[in-house]
Order: structure tokens, then sequence, then C-alpha cells
């Protein structure tokens, strides 16, 4: 996985530091929902016991560039 400086750096931060990498890894691989903002930008989630995960990737579709655990998100 490749990460931007800006994920790297929310990382310090102690809600974010407990989203495990294998987690990340797992939601790109099978999201439950994806969509593409209008900057390019790819939102997935994934659900994390009783929490959804969301992952924002770059347009190149691998880049991770932010995540954190959505407290909005309803699956349809």
């Amino acid at each position: 996985m490749k990460f931007t400086q800006y994920f790297l750096y929310t990382r310090t931060r102690p809600d974010r530091a407990k989203i495990k990498l294998e987690c990340i890894e797992e939601g790109i691989k099978n999201p439950c929902k994806i969509e593409v903002q209008q900057d390019g930008r790819i939102r997935k989630w994934t659900k994390i016991k009783d929490k959804y995960l969301r992952i924002i990737l770059l347009e190149d579709g691998e880049t991770v560039h932010n995540a954190f655990f959505d407290r909005n998100f309803r699956e349809e």
C-alpha cells in the first residue's frame, strides 16, 4: 500500500492510530460500498465489527489518503 503524507500525519492521532493497516487493506479489497468523488478520489467503506471504516483513495485507486470510522454511514 502507498500512503499520502496527510494520511501518515493523521495516523499520529490517538483515534486514528487504532485503525490497523490490515483493516484498511481488507477494506480496499472487499468494500461494502464504493463512491467516486467529484475530484476523482475514491471512497470505500467496510464493516469492522460494529463500525464502518471509510477509506479515501487517490485517483490511482491504490494510494491511501485518509481512513476513519464513519459514524454516519448506513448500509443500504
